[in-house]
């Protein structure tokens, strides 16, 4: 079960980096937040982390003396560096000298992150799937 708790961990961290991405795409052209200023493209940074298993799978792993890993979001970072001015005198949120900050998002990159992040997630589920057959299988070995 440890495999797939390392799969779950692994999807869980794609599906926020699916996120941050789908979000930097929705953003590329907003000049204006909430906290002031243009959106600034986000990144999630990965981590390996300990996972937390029951009690058996805990007995396990230290017998074994094998650390029960998998990948978490450390953080999600914003880059204060990715903004470009462009100049636009008659936009509202243009300043004296007629510059307006943009977000600098390239969507190219950013879809090809995105299909590099959907691919990830599907390796785990094709782990997942590979571990969920050989359990069945083996089950069924002790069945006869």
């Amino acid at each position: 079960m440890h495999s797939l708790s390392i799969s779950a961990s692994g999807m869980d961290a794609q599906r926020a980096r699916l996120q941050a991405l789908a979000e930097n795409l929705a953003n590329a052209e907003t000049t204006r937040t909430p906290g002031g200023g243009p959106y600034l493209r986000k990144d999630v940074v990965f981590e390996s982390s300990a996972l937390s298993g029951g009690s058996f799978q805990d007995h396990f792993a230290s017998a074994l003396d094998a650390p029960q890993m998998g990948v978490a979001v450390s953080e999600v970072r914003e880059d204060p560096q990715a903004v470009e001015r462009r100049y636009q005198p008659g936009h509202p949120d243009a300043d004296a000298n007629g510059y307006v900050a943009y977000p600098s998002i390239q969507p190219a990159e950013e879809m090809v992150n995105l299909q590099g992040a959907a691919r990830a997630y599907e390796a785990n589920i094709a782990a997942m799937t590979v571990t969920k057959d050989m359990v069945r299988r083996s089950l069924e070995l002790f069945r006869a």
